[in-house]
């Protein structure tokens, strides 16, 4: 296997990236989510959550029923983080290639090239990820685990920053696969929309009649190099070892639980701390809470489970099996006082 840098575009190694500070991180959060604001409705804990997970270095699986504005959301995120966007359909015909790229014969130069597909991007948007077949569901996993695709024996790397939100279908199971575990567990989180309230639903009509056009226009806040920056500043932040060993203690309690066959896995705990620093920094904090593990716990947690058969059979549904775990595992002695910029 032989690494080809020559179709990549512009990226940058974050381990060379100058980290933000923590005020400018939640500042530039805050910005971000107010702009997003201007054409999503009704959706900011989900929005919070997905911004979150970005710069945490993770992907996004929504899962809800159609017509959420999940696509409005993702593309506006985009929008306003400054990074290309690049949305595919999938659907049961869908092939490897046409998310990877192929190589090609060129008659002009009788050679043959490699033309980099749509994931070549800075958030690239899976819709309905579920209507496609596991083979093709599979081409994503090597980009989405190493930021790099191999097609033919070379290896692509993809521009950073590079995240994926892909979307599923709950509802309609007819012509659909589901995915696989592995790939499951490559989303760092899985979040719902849900349906607005009467009020919200109100709004999204007058917005819509308001502009006078489909599309709502969404401002860039930041750019791609602003968001590593970012990143690393989520980075540069420790978490006490009493909320680490929480992080541990609630997926541990998964792999025992008499409702699962499947607990989560150390990946598992590991993005559950990794997301509690990312939401603790958009809420400008240099340090996490175990408040901030139990927010983030059921979109980290509960599509990593797998519940047994007499479990599934009785719709004990995992999101549920967490928030008991919630209210059961011993969550850690009060850190904050103890934490370095902690005001008491």
């Amino acid at each position: 296997m032989t690494e080809s840098p020559g179709h990549d575009r512009p990226r940058t190694d974050p381990a060379h990236v100058r980290p933000l500070p923590v005020a400018d991180v939640a500042e530039h959060g805050r910005r971000i989510l107010d702009e997003v604001a201007t054409a999503v409705v009704g959706m900011r804990e989900t929005l919070t959550l997905a911004l979150a997970t970005v710069l945490a270095g993770g992907h996004v699986l929504v899962e809800d029923v159609p017509g959420l504005a999940k696509t409005l959301a993702a593309r506006s995120l985009a929008k306003a983080l400054g990074l290309d966007f690049a949305r595919l359909q999938c659907t049961p015909d869908l092939l490897p290639s046409d998310i990877t790229g192929s190589t090609v014969f060129d008659p002009a130069t009788r050679t043959f090239e490699f033309r980099p597909g749509p994931v070549f991007t800075g958030l690239f948007l899976a819709d309905e990820i579920n209507r496609t077949a596991p083979k093709t569901q599979s081409a994503l996993l090597e980009s989405m685990a190493e930021r790099q695709v191999t097609v033919e024996g070379r290896t692509h790397r993809l521009p950073r920053p590079f995240h994926v939100v892909a979307t599923s279908n709950p509802v309609e199971y007819e012509g659909t696969y589901p995915l696989p575990e592995a790939q499951l567990d490559r989303f760092m989180v899985r979040l719902a929309v849900g349906y607005p309230d009467r009020d919200e639903e109100r709004d999204v009509l007058a917005r819509r009649i308001a502009r006078r056009h489909d599309e709502p226009d969404v401002a860039q806040v930041v750019d791609a190099s602003t968001v590593l920056a970012m990143q690393a500043g989520v980075e540069a932040v420790d978490v006490d070892p009493d909320v680490v060993g929480y992080c541990v203690d609630l997926a541990a309690a998964t792999r025992t639980h008499d409702a699962l066959e499947v607990g989560a896995s150390p990946r598992g705990s590991q993005n559950l701390a990794l997301l509690a620093r990312s939401v603790a920094v958009l809420d400008g904090r240099d340090y996490v809470l175990p408040e901030d593990v139990k927010r983030v716990a059921v979109p980290v947690l509960a599509h990593r489970l797998t519940p047994t058969p007499a479990a599934w059979a009785a719709e004990v549904r995992p999101e549920t099996v967490v928030r008991t775990l919630l209210s059961t595992v011993p969550g850690p002695a009060t850190v904050a006082a103890a934490t370095p910029g902690h005001p008491g």
